[in-house]
């Protein structure tokens, strides 16, 4: 993705279900779960290098034993660092008691941290505000009583924290923070605390109040607590939350928005926010992981027992298609295929935009993550030759020189995009931060021929159009091409995200100012102010306002007026942008429809919300978030 955008954090959580002496004798190491969990969040840093964090819990442990241990980190490489300090750990243990303490699970768990059995490990990107330890999850909701201590990570955004937040104060409760991690959490708490209280009552006459704290650490209702504390959340996510007695869950949105796989066998049972990393980890067949269903939560016991539950009613699946198209890593097989899938379904508008000059045309990519879908590209491109010649042969008797042209011709591909340099932010004026983004991005030379070669590179997405402009554009350019035809194997992104990606003001998005441009052009602007009445008039709106705003255009005229606004006049090429469309998306990746940036159909009301909100923010000048 040319224009980069922070998004959804990584989530993975590992439960073993036997013994720890149990893995020490039979993998040889007392770091089979930690070293699992490494790989886990190693094969996620794709999700979230702002910070990261891991907690680890001991089941079973004598009172006065510490059994919940936890590492967040801001720093350069937080995942390796944390690890290594967590790796100190075990050589202290080595180094006091020799490698018979280091064997010895019950020595482990009495003298060492993050020698449990439980695990939850985050990724974090950061969508707004600092960043900073507090910020990183796991987050930790302590207390004497065993089984009222919550650890919880996420990857999720809620649309409705100022509703979460009153509520809790209705319950009596004065939370330190306003934010949907913190309100999430102290909800969660809540009934955590709630089903923890009515174990007791119903026992306090039959038992000891020490004898109830062991028979409330195995009767604990955590779909309960779920049910009752998720029933207000609008929004997407996938939560993993830890238990002081050892249970954990993870629990995800009814509309399945954010990702969550897990796999379990006889010794573990581990989730993730993708395949591939469990796969890797793991090194198990494709086949045996499976995706949380939406609504539903995966709770794992403290005996180790788990299974699914239904938490809430499942709405419409609407799977995050930005996953496929970008976010999720391209060696899951099925993002792969959908990628090259995207790029195949562009041939027909690629092969009108050069008028089917194919022997004038060079193709290309912006790197990295649209290398699949360029892949597809030229996959397409050559089914489209394959039937050209079999029409040919078929329909008359072309010379030989014609033949042996037709059979040999292949498309022209070359890698004409690198990245080369890292913009340094020291760089505040604005004119030399303008040269330095001009040389982020490095050409290959002497493959096009000057003013003959049209050049189609393909991006992922497209944003906000910046590196476009500022970069990219200048460095094709330079290579004095006749066109530049920059290809987009997502749809116009027209609306704001509020379910964990960085998308969230109207004004950043190259599409929504195009078509702002169209309207002013041709007298039109009265319906902003129209749209924007609506807005500020429905506060809690059942539909999409700001729909209306692109509605008198064409796709296509408002590809061509963002062409426009990213050419600067320095250009010399004509410089033409296509979009995929949203039905050719939707044909790529039939079981995650999730497209409301594209379409403007939130899966949620808050959805609707925050993107009326985000259009009134635009009018009133103010750059903020909507949610």
């Amino acid at each position: 993705m040319s224009d980069q955008i922070k998004h959804e954090c990584g989530i993975a959580m590992l439960r073993l279900r036997k013994p720890l002496q149990y893995y020490i004798d039979k993998y040889g190491s007392p770091l089979y779960a930690p070293n699992r969990l490494y790989v886990l969040m190693q094969k996620q840093l794709n999700r979230g290098q702002d910070g990261a964090g891991v907690a680890n819990i001991k089941i079973n442990t004598s009172p006065g034993t510490r059994y919940i241990s936890r590492y967040r980190s801001v720093e350069p490489n937080a995942v390796n660092y944390i690890f290594d300090k967590i790796h100190k750990k075990y050589k202290k243990a080595k180094k006091h008691g020799g490698n018979r303490a280091l064997m010895d699970a019950e020595y482990l768990k009495e003298q060492i941290a993050f020698s449990g059995e439980v695990w939850l490990g985050h990724l974090r990107y950061g969508t707004h505000g600092e960043n900073s330890i507090e910020t990183c999850h796991p987050f930790l909701k302590q207390n004497n009583w065993r089984s009222r201590n919550l650890v919880m990570a996420g990857n999720f955004n809620m649309t409705n924290v100022e509703e979460l937040f009153g509520k809790l104060v209705q319950l009596g409760q004065h939370p330190k923070e306003k934010t949907d991690t913190v309100t999430v959490m102290e909800k969660i708490g809540h009934f955590l605390d709630e089903e923890n209280q009515r174990i007791f009552d119903k026992y306090k006459h039959q038992y000891t109040n020490e004898q109830i704290t062991g028979v409330i650490e195995e009767e604990l209702d955590v779909a309960r607590i779920l049910r009752r504390s998720c029933r207000d959340f609008d929004g997407g996510y996938a939560m993993a939350g830890l238990i002081g007695n050892g249970s954990s869950f993870v629990v995800r949105d009814p509309s399945g928005i954010r990702p969550a796989y897990y796999y379990a066998d006889e010794e573990i049972v581990v989730v993730a926010s993708e395949k591939p990393a469990i796969k890797t980890a793991f090194n198990i067949d494709y086949k045996a992981i499976r995706e949380i269903q939406p609504g539903h939560a995966l709770i794992i016991n403290k005996d180790g027992s788990y299974g699914e539950h239904s938490i809430l009613p499942a709405r419409e699946r609407k799977s995050c298609s930005f996953e496929r198209i970008y976010f999720s890593r391209g060696t899951d097989p099925d993002i792969y295929r959908e990628r090259k899938q995207l790029g195949r379904a562009l041939i027909p508008q690629i092969l009108e935009a050069i008028d089917f000059d194919l022997k004038n045309t060079v193709f290309s990519y912006i790197p990295n993550t649209a290398e699949t879908a360029f892949l597809g590209m030229i996959e397409g491109l050559e089914d489209y030759l394959s039937a050209k010649r079999k029409e040919v042969l078929l329909e008359g008797k072309p010379h030989l020189e014609d033949l042996e042209d037709l059979l040999h011709f292949r498309p022209r591909v070359e890698k004409l995009v690198s990245k080369d340099v890292k913009l340094r932010t020291f760089i505040t004026n604005d004119s030399d931060r303008d040269v330095m983004v001009a040389n982020v991005y490095d050409t290959t030379y002497e493959v096009v021929r000057s003013h003959v070669d049209t050049l189609v590179v393909i991006d992922d997405s497209i944003v906000r159009g910046t590196t476009l402009e500022k970069s990219i554009l200048t460095t094709l350019d330079k290579l004095e091409p006749r066109r530049i035809i920059i290809v987009s194997s997502a749809p116009q992104i027209r609306f704001p995200d509020c379910y964990g990606i960085d998308m969230s003001k109207m004004r950043e998005f190259i599409a929504f100012r195009a078509t702002v441009a169209l309207l002013k052009e041709r007298g039109m602007t009265s319906l902003m102010d129209e749209v924007y009445e609506k807005c500020i008039a429905h506060p809690a709106p059942t539909q999409n306002y700001v729909k209306a705003l692109y509605e008198p255009f064409t796709d296509q005229e408002i590809s061509d007026k963002i062409a426009e606004i990213i050419t600067s006049t320095s250009i010399q090429a004509e410089v033409k942008v296509i979009y995929q469309t949203v039905e050719n998306l939707n044909r790529a990746c039939p079981e995650h429809l999730g497209d409301w940036y594209f379409t403007g159909d939130f899966p949620t009301t808050g959805g609707m919300r925050v993107v009326n909100r985000a259009f009134a923010n635009y009018m009133e000048g103010k750059a903020i978030r909507a949610y």
